[in-house]
């Protein structure tokens, strides 16, 4: 179905709209993998939990240190935006609880528009478990966030932006993605998705392939993403899914990213980081693309700033960098867009 977009004059700074679970990241280093055994959890996933999981696990990891911060994928990312200074919103659920009003004020403390929804039910929270090799492990207890519906979405939301970023793990809720996405092109915006975790795109196949063939702009996966998508290795994905959209971007850890659109491919280079924990980083390599796709640089600018930004938060714990390391970035940004 061919849809009209309003066709839209940019006489100002681009605006990037993201749409996703509305998360308190609970962050802990565990100090041996054992305790992910222990627990039936497999490592560098992200297992949905109901209220009797949550508390067992919180039980089991009660004598680990930890800190609290506004996450999700797509939040995340749109916080990443923000930060760089370009202006952000983002569409979530929350519960009338002191989680959903911390994830409110935080949010707002960062420079996003807040177009959330509340619900009785309790917020949503994520428990992210960081092994000694920085690999994270997600437990995640919804709430309030997966009562996000279609109905809650209104042209309104949509018009005041030019860039639509959405997080797979949503992609459950079919009716909810498609009213998004089909608002979203009614309003003339580019649709991003990221792939997010190779289990969701496993159990989603076949809607994540419609909805990527006919609404899609942007792709974002890591290597177990891709390759869940196309059954193909990093390369031979990145031509599979750029077959689909107007960008994809397949990134590969340690080695860096490629990035496809059309018929030019690019390698981006990592920044070499002294990792500690791997949550966010692929959330803000998507905050610095879409940045870079938004001020009009090339693939390659756009895939730099993407690696530097997720280089750097790997080196703390959590998707939240202090205020010194993202003045340290935008001087970094400034010398590549020389």
């Amino acid at each position: 179905m061919q849809y009209l977009c309003r066709k839209k004059a940019y006489n100002f700074m681009k605006k990037i709209l993201g749409m996703g679970n509305a998360l308190t990241d609970i962050l802990l280093q565990i100090d041996k993998d054992e305790v992910l055994f222990s627990l039936n959890l497999p490592k560098g996933g992200m297992q949905l939990i109901n209220t009797e999981r949550s508390k067992e696990i919180d039980d089991a990891v009660s004598n680990f240190p930890k800190i609290m911060a506004t996450g999700g994928s797509a939040s995340n990312t749109i916080n990443g935006i923000t930060r760089l200074g370009m202006p952000g919103g983002f569409v979530g659920k929350v519960g009338k609880d002191d989680i959903g009003l911390f994830f409110t004020n935080d949010s707002i403390n960062n420079g996003v528009k807040p177009h959330l929804l509340t619900s009785e039910t309790p917020s949503g929270r994520c428990t992210v478990l960081v092994s000694p090799d920085s690999e994270r492990t997600l437990c995640t207890y919804l709430g309030a966030a997966c009562e996000l519906e279609a109905s809650d979405l209104s042209p309104q939301m949509f018009q005041e932006y030019d860039i639509f970023h959405i997080e797979g793990y949503l992609v459950q809720n079919h009716d909810l993605i498609l009213a998004a996405v089909r608002l979203a092109k009614q309003e003339g915006l580019k649709v991003s998705v990221d792939l997010a975790s190779y289990n969701v795109v496993e159990d989603n196949l076949e809607f994540l392939h419609n909805i990527v063939h006919q609404y899609v702009d942007i792709v974002f996966a890591n290597e177990d993403e891709a390759r869940a998508f196309t059954g193909k290795e990093p390369v031979e994905a990145l031509n599979d899914i750029s077959g689909h959209c107007e960008i994809a971007i397949v990134k590969v850890g340690k080695d860096g990213s490629f990035i496809k659109s059309g018929d030019k491919t690019v390698q981006i280079q990592p920044r070499i980081s002294d990792c500690i924990d791997t949550t966010g980083a692929g959330d803000l390599y998507a905050s610095g693309f879409l940045f870079g796709l938004a001020n009009n640089y090339s693939l390659e600018v756009c895939g730099k700033i993407g690696s530097l930004i997720s280089g750097n938060v790997v080196e703390v714990l959590g998707a939240k960098m202090p205020e010194e390391v993202w003045i340290d970035i935008q001087r970094e940004i400034e010398k590549i867009v020389r």
